[in-house]
C-alpha cells in the first residue's frame, strides 16, 4: 500500500498528498487481517488439500482493492458528485438483481451474491457505498431544504429506507442497520433540524425492533444471543463456541496458531469470527491492539471531515464523514457479535475477516478519503493567507 501511495502522480498537479496516518493504520489492519485469517483458515482449508486456499484469496483481492484505492485516488471526488443519480440506480439495480432468480447467488439460505469471472460478488457491500455517496451529494445540493422542511429531510430516509428493505428481502438484516445508522448520523453531521432527528432517533428502535420480531429466524437469533448456554449445541452453538475462544485469550493469549475453537469447532472462524480467533490467539492485548487500531482510522477519517468541512468542501466532508460512521458502526457490531454484546449478524470485520467483495469495496473507500485529504489540502494551499474558509 506504501508502495502504491509513493508513486502516485496526477498529470501536470505534482504529487498527490496523502495522508500517511490512514495508509498506515490501513496497512496494519490489512496485514494482521492476512496473518489471522491464514491462522484462522489454515485448517478449514488443510481439509480440502490447499492449506493456503483462503489466504491466497485474501491476498489475490487486497491487491484487487488496492488497484482499486489507486484509481479512487486519481478520480476528483466532483465526479462522484456529478454521477451521484446514476450512482442510486446503479446501487438499487444490484440489491434486485440478487432477488432475481437464476441471477443472484443463494449462500448459506441468502441470496446476496452475483456470479462475476468466477467469484461471488456480495451486491450489498458496493450498493451500500453507491448510496451513502449519493446521500453526500443530495445534502448539499438540497442544503436549504433539508434545513428547513421535513420533506427535505424524509426524502433521502425514503431512499435508505428502500434500500435496506431490499437487503431485509436477501436476506441481511446487518447490512440494512448499518445502512440506516450510518445514512442517520450523516444526516446528524449535516445539521438537520433538532426536532426531527430526536424524532427519528425515537422511532429507528421500534422499527428495527419491529423487524427483528417480524421473522421466525431473526427471533431464533435473537433468543439464542440473549441466553446461548441453553442451547448450546444448536441455536446457541456458533456464540458460546465464540465466548470459549475469546475467554480462551486471557491476557496475552494461547499463542498466534495455536487457537482450539478454529479446529473445526467455531463455524465461520475466518469470516464473521476472526476476532474471536484473534482474542484467542493474542488475548487482551490483541483485542486492544484492534480496537486502537480501528478507532484511529474512525478518528482520522472524522478529521479529514473536518478538515474539509472548513476548507469549505461539504460534499467531501460527508464523504470523509461517511466512510468513519460506517467503519466504525461495521467493525463494533462485528466485535459485538463476537463478544455476545449483540445479536448474531453476517458481517464482516472490515479489513481483517476473509470477504473478497468487503476487502476490495473497503480499500476502495479509503482511496475516496485519501482522495478528499488531497483536494482539502490543495484548497488550503491556493487559498490566501488570513483568509477565511
Amino acid at each position: 500500500m506504501n508502495a502504491v501511495a509513493g508513486a502516485l502522480r496526477v498529470p501536470g498537479r505534482g504529487r498527490l498528498q496523502l495522508d500517511p496516518f490512514v495508509i498506515g493504520v490501513t496497512s496494519a489492519l490489512l496485514l494482521l487481517g492476512l496473518v489471522m485469517v491464514t491462522s484462522a483458515s489454515v485448517t478449514l482449508a488443510a481439509r480440502d488439500g490447499d492449506p493456503f486456499f483462503f489466504v491466497e484469496r485474501q491476498f489475490l483481492f487486497a491487491l484487487v482493492g488496492i488497484a482499486c484505492a489507486a484509481l479512487a485516488v486519481r478520480l476528483p471526488t466532483q465526479v462522484w458528485d456529478r454521477l451521484s443519480l446514476v450512482l442510486l440506480i446503479v446501487s438499487i439495480v444490484l440489491l434486485v438483481l440478487v432477488l432475481v432468480p437464476g441471477v443472484g447467488h443463494s449462500v448459506n439460505g441468502s441470496r446476496r451474491w452475483l456470479r462475476l469471472l468466477g467469484f461471488n460478488f456480495q451486491a450489498s457491500e458496493a450498493a451500500r457505498v453507491l448510496l451513502l455517496i449519493y446521500l453526500c451529494s443530495y445534502l448539499v445540493r438540497r442544503e436549504e431544504e433539508r434545513r428547513t422542511s421535513v420533506v427535505g429531510f424524509l426524502k433521502p430516509l425514503g431512499v435508505l429506507g428502500f434500500a435496506a428493505l431490499l437487503l431485509l428481502v436477501e436476506p441481511d438484516f446487518g447490512s440494512g442497520v448499518v445502512l440506516l445508522t450510518t445514512g442517520i448520523g450523516v444526516l446528524f453531521l449535516a445539521g438537520v433540524r433538532l426536532r426531527h432527528f430526536l424524532a427519528l432517533v425515537a422511532t429507528a428502535p421500534v422499527l428495527f425492533g419491529l423487524v427483528a420480531m417480524s421473522s421466525a429466524y431473526r427471533i431464533k437469533r435473537l433468543t439464542a444471543f440473549l441466553d446461548p448456554w441453553a442451547d448450546p449445541f444448536n441455536s446457541g452453538f456458533q456464540l458460546t463456541q465464540s465466548l470459549i475462544a475469546i475467554g480462551r485469550g486471557e491476557w496475552f493469549g494461547v499463542g498466534l496458531g495455536a487457537s482450539v475453537q478454529k479446529l473445526f469447532y467455531l463455524p465461520e472462524a475466518h469470516t464473521d469470527f476472526v476476532f474471536a480467533v484473534l482474542a484467542e490467539e493474542l488475548g487482551f492485548a490483541g483485542i486492544t491492539l484492534v480496537v486502537a487500531l480501528v478507532l484511529a482510522l474512525v478518528y482520522r477519517a472524522l478529521v479529514i471531515a473536518r478538515n474539509a468541512a472548513e476548507a469549505g468542501l461539504k460534499f467531501q466532508a460527508y464523504l470523509a464523514a461517511a466512510f468513519g460512521i460506517w467503519f466504525g458502526m461495521q467493525a463494533f457490531i462485528n466485535m459485538g457479535v463476537n463478544m455476545g454484546l449483540l445479536p448474531t449478524k453476517g458481517l464482516t470485520l472490515p479489513l481483517l475477516s476473509y470477504g473478497r467483495s468487503s476487502l476490495v469495496v473497503t480499500l476502495a473507500w479509503i482511496g475516496i478519503l485519501l482522495r478528499v485529504h488531497h483536494e482539502t489540502e490543495n484548497s488550503r494551499a491556493v487559498a490566501p493567507r488570513g483568509a477565511p474558509r
